[in-house]
């Protein structure tokens, strides 16, 4: 449903943007849409919606939308506008659509503007922005507080619909791929499938890939070099609410990981996980602990460094997770262990976090980094990697650490307005420089 038929149906006298009269200041509705979301088409968004102002900083806006998105069971996406009055406008409302995973991304861009849209209409009526609110209030007052609970306050039950399918959902994927030049060929196959069922009790997913790389190198001494490699797995998830901020559960998984010498890995973990805030709060914030333990299976391509060729080892894991997408900005932090219970200096601890933070008008500062200290490594191949292995990353090798870090800075000034869309040579012209 477009925004445009949807506004002419609730305001027939409403004046296009820049004539509506907003206000003791004269000024119409400034909006800052802070985005983190599939299908964040701002410009698509400024189209349909052209009776807002636009701005390009969070302190220059009347009213902060923050849209985040989840997927739900069925495959779709669950989109969550959270509208926040900036300055002296205290208000706060949260709005959700669901999209089906059959629909276009048309369609879903069409129903995101119609909430925002109805949003924006609520606060503009509140906060009185129109000469003549009646039309705003009669419509906000249906659509938000009227016929029905408020959007994306409930989920519909099993028992209310008729579905033969028992909300169970499967996908089958594949893809092949052939690239190359006169001294260097690839070819990749990939194949995957997945079925899974999700309802407000359980949760359950079951997954399964295989994976053919086959790559030819010419080298200088007219010899060439191949590897070929098939790589698979299975895996599944079966969760349970147990309470309002506790959920159980069991992992598993079967598996063949060349570069990581396994021909076959077997596993099975229970788990348990508490949220410290209600799930429904986890697209703004979350904080969760999630512990799982249970064997392992592993049988080797290559005799180990410990003179393996299979083995059975119990392991344990820890996990903290912290995630906040606030009017600031938005920051995450996690922290996890893990440990085989035969030796308990046999560890791996990883810490990784990232932020995008406004500190001034105009300015903010992003940074993403982790780190692991890694001492878990019992399937490396008592005979190590070769050159080649080495150089093209085919084979893991021993190491007592990894880490990665990126730092940014943003600083933007001028116009503070951001209405204008303007299509014109969106392709930048192509890409005329590779040949110069």
């Amino acid at each position: 449903m477009l925004i445009a038929p949807f506004l002419a149906l609730a305001l027939p006298a409403m004046p296009v943007a820049g004539q509506v009269e907003a206000g003791e200041d004269g000024e119409w509705i400034s909006v800052f849409l802070d985005c983190a979301s599939r299908n964040c088409n701002q410009n698509y968004f400024r189209t349909e919606l052209p009776w807002v102002n636009w701005v390009r900083l969070p302190d220059d806006s009347d009213v902060h939308v923050i849209m985040t998105s989840q997927t739900t069971g069925a495959g779709g996406r669950e989109y969550r506008l959270d509208f926040i009055g900036s300055g002296d406008f205290g208000y706060e409302r949260q709005l959700s659509y669901q999209a089906p995973p059959t629909n276009t991304d048309r369609e879903t861009l069409d129903e995101v503007a119609r909430t925002i849209g109805v949003g924006l209409l609520h606060f503009a009526t509140v906060n009185g922005f129109f000469d003549d609110i009646s039309a705003f209030q009669e419509v906000s007052t249906v659509l938000l507080n009227g016929q029905g609970p408020d959007p994306g306050e409930r989920v519909v039950a099993q028992e209310e619909v008729d579905d033969p399918w028992d909300f169970w959902v499967f996908r089958l994927g594949g893809r092949t791929e052939l690239n190359g030049e006169q001294t260097r060929r690839t070819q990749r196959i990939d194949g995957s499938f997945s079925a899974s069922r999700v309802t407000p009790t359980w949760k359950m997913n079951f997954r399964g890939n295989v994976n053919y790389n086959q790559r030819e190198i010419d080298l200088a001494d007219e010899s060439t070099f191949t590897d070929s490699r098939t790589d698979w797995g299975f895996s599944h998830l079966i969760a349970y609410s147990l309470a309002d901020h506790w959920s159980i559960g069991v992992q598993g998984e079967m598996r063949r990981i060349v570069r990581f010498n396994q021909a076959f890995r077997a596993e099975m973990t229970p788990a348990l996980e508490y949220s410290f805030f209600p799930y429904e709060e986890a697209t703004r914030r979350a904080l969760t602990v999630f512990y799982q333990i249970g064997p392992a299976y592993r049988r080797y391509i290559e005799q180990t460094q410990f003179l393996q060729t299979a083995e059975t080892r119990w392991e344990q894991s820890l996990e903290f997770e912290l995630s906040q997408r606030q009017q600031w900005g938005d920051a995450s932090i996690s922290m996890t262990g893990s440990h085989f219970l035969h030796d308990i200096d046999l560890y791996n601890v990883r810490l990784g976090g990232d932020i995008d933070f406004r500190i001034a008008r105009g300015v903010s500062i992003n940074a993403e980094g982790n780190i692991s200290w890694v001492n878990d490594q019992i399937y490396l191949s008592a005979e190590g990697a070769t050159d080649a292995e080495a150089l093209l990353n085919l084979q893991q090798r021993s190491q007592d650490f990894n880490y990665s870090l990126q730092l940014g800075f943003s600083f933007q000034f001028g116009s503070i307005y951001n209405n204008v869309v303007n299509n014109r040579f969106s392709g930048g012209g192509g890409g005329w420089w590779w040949f110069r």
